[in-house]
């Protein structure tokens, strides 16, 4: 439950002429930009070479950094116009992770670029986009890395039981830093350069590595003493597949770029590395992905309908798709190959899917709108302000017996844009049934 502040708390300014649906857009509408690049991205990672296949990547990244250039633009006037509410995303709980989708969103543009971009631009115009994107990035990425999680401590009020999958979306996201940079090494000059950069994504490897692995304990057990997530937030289950997918290629990718950096010893190990990480990384990644799909069935017979959580089916996906290319490169087993060929099928399923019908909303105007305000919080700031007058010395946990007696109803719908926040009848634990 938000402070009792917050239910009362009334909007800050708006300038005119501000459009309404523009003061809704909130960060995790990047998810789509992700999702989106991921495609062209793990498309260009396949050993597939069938014609036609290379322009429809292109079209798809390109698709991509339209996408994100608009987004950032809309952003952008939403932080301007819209201060308040911008303010009020980053002092959400449920919210403030999503900033971290800015920064994958960059990079996954960036990673485009650099895999696809030069048929249209050059390599040469391609490297310095690429390069310009993974400096931004990764400067975001590392800010939203530190910044989300300190304001879970200092400013955010996070009931117990409320883990969430989307806490790791702040904490992937050095990842996609470390499995991206890469790329770059071979256009580095030759030295110290080039192992600064190598190394520099290790670091960022093991930062995001061992931070996931201080959050995914708590989701789990949320799930276990709680029971499966309310309907709007069964696919962000899919999020955990984003670490376990994107740091094996992470390791595939910085021992493919492992010779031209470092010695020869070093290079061999990581090369090892990759597969004795990889390998077991991958097969925990096949496990998750089966109970995400089995509690998201479960969902969808429960009454799930489209919102944007559905973005969490794709980007998610694509990382274990770069993951398997990456180990059937090292391993040569055609297995691997035939893994990330399957899953690149799910991948373009959920994308179409998804993009489909966020089009759609769009159109019908469905998209864009706030989220419901939570069932009994006009009771409960009635009761505040009464409260207040009656007692005014009270403290405010003193109405604390109206709120408990307010039911969660974790299946009530949800609008299919809205963003899922802490005063949302989706933010709470949805009951265990009997």
């Amino acid at each position: 439950m938000p402070p009792l502040t917050q239910l009362s708390a009334r909007p800050g300014p708006r300038l005119s002429g501000t459009s309404p649906a523009l003061r809704h857009l909130g960060p995790n509408w990047y998810a789509a930009v992700m999702g989106t690049a991921i495609v062209a991205n793990a498309g260009a990672a396949l050993p597939l070479h069938a014609p036609g296949l290379r322009g429809a990547y292109v079209v798809v990244w390109a698709l991509s950094a339209v996408l994100l250039a608009a987004l950032l633009t809309a952003r952008t006037v939403h932080w301007l116009r819209h201060t308040d509410q911008a303010r009020r995303h980053l002092l959400d709980p449920a919210v403030a992770p999503f900033y971290g989708c800015l920064a994958m969103a960059l990079l996954a543009v960036g990673g485009g670029t650099l895999a696809v971009g030069p048929d249209v631009l050059g390599e040469r115009a391609a490297v310095a986009a690429d390069a310009v994107l993974w400096c931004a990035g990764t400067a975001v990425g590392l800010a939203a890395a530190a910044a989300v999680p300190y304001l879970m401590v200092a400013r955010h009020r996070v009931e117990a039981g409320t883990a969430s999958p989307v806490w790791i979306l702040p904490l992937v996201a050095p990842m996609v830093s470390a499995a991206l940079g890469p790329g770059l090494v071979p256009h580095l000059p030759a030295g110290q350069w080039r192992a600064a950069m190598l190394l520099a994504c290790y670091a960022m490897f093991g930062m995001s590595l061992l931070a996931t692995l201080l959050v995914l304990p708590l989701v789990l057990a949320r799930l276990i003493h709680h029971g499966p997530l309310p309907l709007a937030l069964s696919p962000t289950l899919f999020l955990v597949l984003g670490p376990l997918g994107q740091s094996t290629t992470a390791v595939s990718n910085l021992a493919d770029a492992a010779p031209g950096a470092v010695g020869a010893g070093y290079a061999q190990a990581m090369s090892g590395f990759a597969l004795l990480y990889g390998v077991p990384v991958m097969g925990f990644a096949l496990l998750w992905l089966a109970l995400a799909t089995a509690l998201v069935v479960r969902a969808f017979r429960a009454g799930m309908t489209f919102s944007m959580t559905w973005w969490a089916f794709t980007f998610p996906v694509g990382t274990c798709v770069t993951g398997a290319a990456g180990l059937a490169r090292h391993t040569g087993l055609t297995a691997f190959t035939w893994l990330a060929v399957g899953l690149f099928a799910v991948l373009v399923a959920a994308w179409l899917t998804a993009g489909t019908r966020t089009a759609l909303g769009l159109a019908r105007g469905q998209l864009l709108v706030a989220p419901p305000e939570k069932p009994g919080a006009a009771a409960l700031a009635g009761a505040t302000a009464i409260a207040s007058r009656l007692v005014p010395s009270a403290p405010a946990g003193t109405v604390a017996p109206v709120a408990a007696a307010v039911p969660a109803d974790s299946t009530a719908p949800v609008p299919p844009g809205a963003l899922v926040t802490s005063e949302a009848p989706a933010a709470a634990a949805a009951p265990r049934p009997r």
